[in-house]
């Protein structure tokens, strides 16, 4: 510990961002830099734990608790401390190969477990997270490192999300010819189309991916598999494979009206919206604009948050976001205890900017669609009701009406954030892999990240399910191990 009586000494210093009517003129990250006394006092704060809980990624009571990384928190932040910031980078990049994008968008499952969040307030794990690499590079010292020996093994991977890059980059560190397929226009998945620039840049995921190039690893975009190239021919010409393509399948809306124009899913508007802001800045019309628009969001999470950022930033006239669930309390409940993720109300930086915007938070909770409402086949409007969660027979929760609650609402687009219900089926088809809901693995054990085809190995969100990024990173490297393993066996 480099500091004994850090914690009750220095109090956390929360990160100062871009003020609200300056930030949403434009889509840069809005984060304002942390200097190099602040941060040091800011790692003083760590306690040097005897069960340091931030680093231990475990399942608690079915809730993440800790980073699956294992990121070695409380040495990077004694390092930080005594100034050794080369060494506490070499310590940051042991378990995390992208500290630059969990920095930015993991919700810090580290912070959630810390011990000072106890009674006070927890250590800023992933402002230090993001100090480190952020001089790293200004440094020099992440540069490209390709192996010195190669197995001649091929591998593919296809997707190019962080669970991709993540087993990409372990395998080509291990001597093995690595290929990414991506079937967007773009090599990033979800860093680069799913999460907005004002939240990741862009040209971050780029420096990363062009470093990746320079180590050895070969992209390939605008190809999917199945389609342009055929999924047999790919599995008979490389050593093994890894699925990485994600799950995205979207979770739709049954009610009537649905099928009206002005309804979309989430990640179709923020998608074609990073891509027409990176192609030519807007200079056409290939987006879904809320430019002076009534916006609905159904759904919440970071991908409803990051909708109600963008629409924001496009001009719209009022952001509304509709959850099911109920509003989370503003304390822990009893049965979400330390070290498990605080289930709490958080105000993210999307409904940040409505407050300031709107003049209040743009979420209503217990909200149920009813019918969406149309003229000449364009939305118009909405019927939604409130609900009351009861159990059934079966002591299920369930939604139930409350009467009289009907209420009719004005609007001219609705977006679709209620999450994803597993990976597309065709690839899983065209190499004959066994699916096992919600995990892509003919075994039950699923820490083993094989399937029922010898050569072909899953990760990320296509075998776990819906997650974070710190996940999928996890994922890519342990698939990238069993891969290994398989291919030394041979």
């Amino acid at each position: 510990m480099g500091k004994p009586t850090g914690f009750l000494e220095y109090k956390r210093l929360n990160r100062n961002d871009i003020a609200v009517l300056n930030r949403i003129k434009n889509w840069n990250e809005f984060h304002e830099p942390i200097t190099e006394n602040e941060i040091k006092t800011q790692a003083a704060r760590c306690m040097d734990c005897g069960v340091p809980f931030c680093h231990m990624g475990l399942m608690l009571n079915n809730v993440a608790s800790g980073c699956p990384l294992h990121n070695l928190v409380p040495e990077w932040n004694d390092l930080i401390y005594k100034g050794r910031f080369k060494d506490a980078f070499e310590r940051l990049i042991k378990t995390n190969n992208f500290p630059e994008f969990t920095s930015r968008v993991c919700p810090a499952l580290c912070e959630g477990s810390c011990t000072e969040g106890l009674n006070k307030e927890p250590v800023l794990i992933k402002g230090i997270e993001e100090f480190i690499i952020n001089l790293a590079y200004e440094k020099g010292w992440l540069k490209p490192n390709p192996p010195k020996i190669r197995s001649g093994k091929k591998v593919a991977v296809i997707g190019s999300g962080p669970s991709g890059l993540a087993a990409a980059d372990e395998l080509n560190k291990l001597g093995h010819l690595v290929t990414v397929y991506e079937r967007a226009d773009r090599i990033g998945g979800l860093l680069m189309y799913g999460i907005p620039n004002m939240k990741l840049d862009k040209n971050l995921v780029q420096r990363r991916v062009n470093l990746m190039s320079e180590e050895g690893i070969t992209f390939i975009t605008n190809t999917e598999i199945g389609k342009d190239i055929n999924a047999a021919e790919l599995l008979d010409n490389v050593d093994a494979i890894i699925l990485c393509s994600g799950s995205t399948k979207p979770r739709d809306l049954e009610v009537e009206g649905r099928d009206l124009n002005g309804i979309h899913f989430a990640m179709e508007f923020l998608a074609n919206n990073t891509r027409c802001l990176l192609n030519n800045n807007f200079n056409d019309s290939n987006f879904i604009s809320a430019k002076d628009k009534n916006v609905v969001i159904i759904g919440g999470g970071d991908t409803g948050t990051d909708c109600v950022a963008t629409a924001i930033r496009h001009g719209a006239k009022s952001v509304t976001q509709l959850e099911i669930l109920p509003q989370p309390p503003i304390n822990r409940a009893e049965n979400n205890s330390w070290t498990e993720w605080p289930k709490t109300l958080k105000v993210d930086y999307g409904q940040e900017e409505a407050i300031e915007i709107f003049g209040k938070d743009p979420r209503e909770y217990c909200q149920m669609t009813k019918r969406i409402i149309g003229k000449n086949n364009q939305v118009i409007g909405m019927e939604t009701v409130e609900v009351n969660w009861q159990k059934d027979d079966l002591g299920r929760f369930i939604p139930v009406e409350i009467p009289n609650t009907l209420k009719t609402r004005q609007v001219d687009l609705i977006l679709l954030a209620m999450g994803f219900t597993g990976a597309e089926e065709k690839l899983i088809e065209d190499f004959g892999i066994k699916l096992n809901r919600p995990i892509l693995s003919s075994k039950l054990d699923s820490k083993d990240f094989v399937t029922n085809q010898e050569k072909v190995f899953v990760a990320g969100d296509m075998r776990r399910g819906q997650s974070l990024v710190v996940w999928a990173i996890y994922e890519g490297r342990k698939a990238a191990q069993f891969c290994n393993d398989f291919l030394k066996s041979k």
